[in-house]
């Protein structure tokens, strides 16, 4: 039976260490790290999120601002906002929480934020960055799986990794930082050919396709290691993108649905801020 990575026993560790860092941060620099979220519509997703991220930045000791706008928020006006947090000395870190409305490019927003107060990681400046391998602001969820993996024990380095999805959020900035940690990354998607086979010859699994279940208990190797990145909600009850209870018999370390990922991400971004703030003050 898999050994669980408990996400949530492994994100407060992390928060209890920033914590720690950004009362020395506000010592030094005689203000705290500065975080501004910006919320367009009223999705309900969207909502839980940027509560629990500003409860987060309030335990740890940050400034933060949210900033919600109604949903027939233009894409000027939504432009209007970013620049002023751009220039906003007391802002470190910038997320406009995605999805946006239909009338707005979402890649026209994520475009014109600062790289340096990108604490999603998600600019190409910093996705370039990840990919050459050079210092940057990194996606968030890709960060915490990465400790995630660490927490295991398990070394990276030589193991076959297969990355089932290819979204610009998780699926190519982990794939990346898989291949920096020197793994053999393979990175698959709706057009894989042999999908279940592939899956059997990964010593590191990461799925973050969003559907239910997908990945069966017989694709997992035994010994494994499987970071399932799904949430899927199904009549009220979330569901991951690995058949929890299946792959568990197999892998020997798994995370769980909710308590593994989602946690860290929120960790993550709280480091990324942190990251941003000690980056401005030192120009």
């Amino acid at each position: 039976m898999a050994q669980i990575i408990d996400g949530r026993a492994l994100a407060a560790k992390f928060r209890g260490e920033i914590a720690a860092k950004v009362q020395s941060f506000t010592r030094r620099a005689g203000f705290p790290p500065g975080l501004a979220v910006v919320l367009v519509g009223e999705d309900p997703a969207s909502q839980i999120y940027v509560r629990s991220k500003e409860k987060a930045c309030r335990e740890v000791g940050f400034y933060s601002k949210v900033h919600c706008l109604p949903q027939e928020t233009t894409q000027s006006e939504l432009l209007e906002l970013v620049e002023s947090l751009n220039t906003d000395p007391r802002i470190h870190g910038i997320l406009v929480q995605l999805p946006v409305p239909d009338q707005i490019d979402s890649k026209a927003v994520i475009n014109s934020i600062d790289p340096a107060k990108d604490v999603d990681g998600f600019h190409p400046v910093n996705m370039g960055r990840l990919v050459t391998g050079q210092p940057g602001l990194v996606p968030c969820t890709p960060r915490g799986i990465m400790e995630l993996l660490k927490s295991t024990g398990i070394e990276i380095a030589g193991k076959n990794a297969l990355v089932i999805g290819r979204s610009n959020i998780v699926g190519k900035p982990v794939a990346a930082l898989l291949l920096a940690a020197n793994a053999t990354v393979t990175v698959a998607h709706s057009k894989t050919v042999g999908l279940p086979a592939l899956a059997r010859s990964a010593d590191i699994l990461v799925v973050a396709v969003g559907r239910k279940e997908l990945v069966k208990g017989d694709w997992i190797k035994p010994g494994a290691v499987v970071i399932d990145v799904g949430m899927n909600r199904v009549e009220g009850k979330l569901y991951g993108d690995v058949a929890f209870q299946e792959a568990a018999q197999k892998a020997a370390f798994i995370t769980p649905v909710p308590g593994g990922v989602g946690p860290m991400t929120i960790a993550m971004l709280l480091a990324n801020t942190l990251d941003a703030a000690e980056a401005i003050i030192r120009g």
